[in-house]
């Protein structure tokens, strides 16, 4: 499985409004309600209701509302400031925030199709709206005549990374030049968003015997209801795939379920992607670039796609004889079990890891399930992340939401010596339904913008549970999953209380990303904080210590694998754009990544390239996944094991990694909290940990 992320995060540029054309959106707070509080209907699409007429007469007043602030930065007579041309331009890009993140929400999470294709379409028209601004000369020659010496840092850097988004989206062309840019990013707009709705709609179903079922959890089996034929319905829907993956003892049935799930959107997205490929090409050499790879690391921490090429072998250098010690394990483990056998194919890796976990480490990957339920999970969660963050959240009952299954926080403040002030809004859109994005994402709503709009973000996952009756148990790969996705939540929320709109926690380089996130990730292993709410569903035994140990053993191995399997997906991502797209074989450029970095056998007839969403979203950079683990390594090393939660180092993280934003380069923010650059000794360690398993029973 890929790590789960927002599969359509547009980092193809953050110029200049971090705008994240494909993310999901919803309201703002303000600080003091009676003087800044803007009209509900100025930040919530979705209070029109289901009308799409509604939607897009919103649209037009918040796009009627940027060009009014960008005329008043176009009015000033006399000398630039800070106040008089960068202020107006970022409410202008604020603006464009707002409607773009609300109307990519209605296009992901409406149930109406015609509400679904309108969100498409007002998404298209405000990324038509961002590149006209991104191309706007007299715009750049105002931000250009602030003199940058007499500003603070923070405001000296957003000034500086607008500038060179500027220059690198083309604003220095001749009038043909830009006019074609202006072409080439409404195509790969309009064929970025026709790949994520193909994935969306695309979801296949498959039939099993009840043989077939053999090995599935009990719950599970009883959530498909056979039909008059006996056999079982399952769909490619996230609840259905990975227990079908990790424990169905039929091969063949796993067999079917990865390939249906890597064929989803197969054919339709395959001329959509090569499309999209050649039109990101050409508006590299458009700009001076080589290759596509060139310019979407151009304003990275990696800077050029040299310097990936040189990290992403480091990785494999690293990595790579411990990957190898795995497979050579895990092989002679199934060969024994299944004598004949000769090699693992990839759909059957998380079977044969979940048996040999079993075997080696004694631990049974159903045998935690029932002590993650949902509910108890996210309040463990949120919990965890109130100590960690020192922070508090408070249910909101009465939000304005798109969905009545939608769970809203208000986070409040509880810092030492603060006065409990209400930082921002966090929406979880946690289950699967019609019409819903599939995947698993963490998205920021609103930007904030200190004394005026407090930030809002949002998780839109798909774990079982919401229904009646279905406790919603989580194998314990999904609990990670929401660890993760709510680190970046922290990061929006807490980044974002600076006084640009675009300078909040995902204002970052798009390569700095993931590191909160999978920062977060770590504190899945603590037994102090799994036990503060993992407790059996039906009978409220803590989740006892012993198990916690096997867990953690049998989750560490594979970590070298991990690491392997990622650079598959960075070096297709990067290989897809920087050679000529008209000649790439999709289907054979992925046997060749998978056959160099993993030992498992491909399997004939799935697409994989059809529904990588990544690389809409991240393009060429999903190499970002692999840098912000060995920072994020790095980052987790720094805490204390036995004082995760209540240490000093919980609030220093804060105040260095998080609270900064995008108000300082990513770079800084790594060395502000570590003391130097990141290094490969913590991943090192964390690759080959071995976990000692408790033999004692009990807590």
């Amino acid at each position: 499985m890929l790590s789960y992320d927002f599969p359509t995060m547009n980092l193809l540029r953050r110029f200049p409004t971090s705008l994240a054309l494909l993310l999901i959106a919803s309201s703002a707070i303000a600080q003091d309600k009676s003087a800044l509080q803007p009209k509900a209907d100025a930040l919530h699409a979705w209070v029109e209701g289901s009308d799409p007429a509604a939607l897009e007469t919103w649209v037009n007043q918040r796009l009627d509302d940027e060009k009014n602030d960008i005329a008043k930065v176009l009015s000033v007579a006399g000398p630039r400031t800070v106040e008089n041309t960068l202020r107006p331009y970022d409410d202008a890009v604020n603006q464009l925030s707002v409607a773009g993140n609300n109307s990519y929400l209605l296009y992901s999470l409406a149930d109406a199709a015609t509400l679904r294709d309108k969100g498409q379409a007002m998404t298209a028209k405000i990324s038509t709206a961002n590149t006209e601004l991104s191309l706007n000369q007299a715009v750049y020659k105002a931000l250009a005549a602030i003199p940058i010496p007499a500003v603070d840092p923070a405001t000296k850097h957003y000034l500086e990374r607008t500038l060179l988004e500027y220059r690198l989206a083309g604003v220095d062309k001749d009038d043909a030049t830009r006019a074609k840019i202006r072409a080439l990013q409404d195509k790969m707009t309009d064929l970025s968003l026709k790949f994520g709705r193909n994935v969306a709609d695309g979801t296949l179903k498959i039939t099993a015997t009840k043989a077939e079922m053999d090995g599935l959890p009990d719950d599970y089996v009883s959530r498909h209801k056979p039909a008059a034929d006996a056999t079982y319905t399952l769909t490619t829907e996230q609840p259905d795939v990975m227990p079908v993956m990790s424990f169905a003892k039929n091969a063949d049935l796993r067999r079917r379920m990865f390939i249906a799930y890597n064929t989803r959107a197969y054919p339709q997205n395959n001329q959509v992607l090569r499309d999209l490929l050649i039109a990101r090409q050409d508006l590299a050499t458009t700009l001076g670039y080589a290759h596509y790879a060139d310019l979407a690391t151009a304003d990275q921490m990696m800077e050029s796609a040299d310097k990936l090429k040189s990290f992403l072998n480091q990785v494999d250098e690293v990595s790579r004889p411990a990957a190898d010690k795995e497979y050579a394990l895990l092989l002679a483990f199934a060969k024994q079990q299944q004598p004949g056998l000769t090699s693992i194919s990839q759909a059957d890796a998380g079977y044969w890891y979940e048996q040999y976990r079993r075997s080696k480490y004694a631990f049974d990957a159903q045998s935690v399930r029932p002590f993650f339920p949902y509910d108890a999970v996210q309040t463990g969660i949120l919990k965890t992340a109130s100590r960690l963050f020192h922070v508090t959240f408070k249910p909101v009952k009465d939000a304005l939401v798109w969905d009545k299954s939608v769970d809203t926080f208000d986070v409040l403040d509880a810092a030492p010596g603060t006065d409990g002030k209400v930082l921002g809004r966090i929406y979880l859109d946690m289950h699967p339904r019609d019409g819903k994005d599939k995947w698993f994402s963490s998205a920021p709503v609103i930007p904030g913008i200190a004394g005026h709009q407090m930030p809002e973000g949002m998780l839109v996952c798909n774990f079982s549970g919401g229904t009646a009756g279905d406790p919603g148990l989580m194998q314990y790969s999904e609990v990670v999953t929401f660890f993760h996705e709510f680190g970046h939540l922290m990061h929006h929320i807490l980044g974002s209380q600076g006084k640009w709109s675009g300078a909040g926690g995902f204002g970052v380089e798009g390569d700095f990303v993931e590191s909160p996130s999978q920062m977060l990730e770590e504190m899945f292993h603590d037994p102090t904080i799994l036990q503060s709410f993992g407790k059996h569903y039906q009978t409220g035994e803590v989740l006892p210590t012993s198990l916690i140990a096997k867990m953690n053993a049998a989750s560490a191995y594979g970590r070298a694998h991990w690491l392997q399997g990622q650079l598959t997906y960075s070096t297709y991502a990067l290989q897809v754009h920087d050679q000529a797209p008209a000649a790439i074989d999709f289907d054979v450029l992925w046997r060749e990544d998978s056959k160099r970095f993993s030992p498992f056998t491909p399997v004939e007839g799935e697409h994989f390239s059809a529904s990588f969403t990544h690389l809409v979203g991240y393009t060429s950079n999903y190499y970002t996944y692999v840098l912000d683990k060995v920072i994020a390594i790095d980052f987790f090393a720094q805490f204390d094991t036995k004082n995760l939660l209540d240490g000093p180092t919980a609030m220093r993280y804060r105040r260095a990694v998080l609270e900064p934003g995008a108000s300082k380069p990513a770079a800084e923010l790594v060395k502000d909290f570590l003391g130097r650059p990141q290094q490969f000794d913590a991943l090192r360690s964390w690759m080959n940990q071995e976990f000692q398993p408790v033999s004692a029973s009990g807590n």
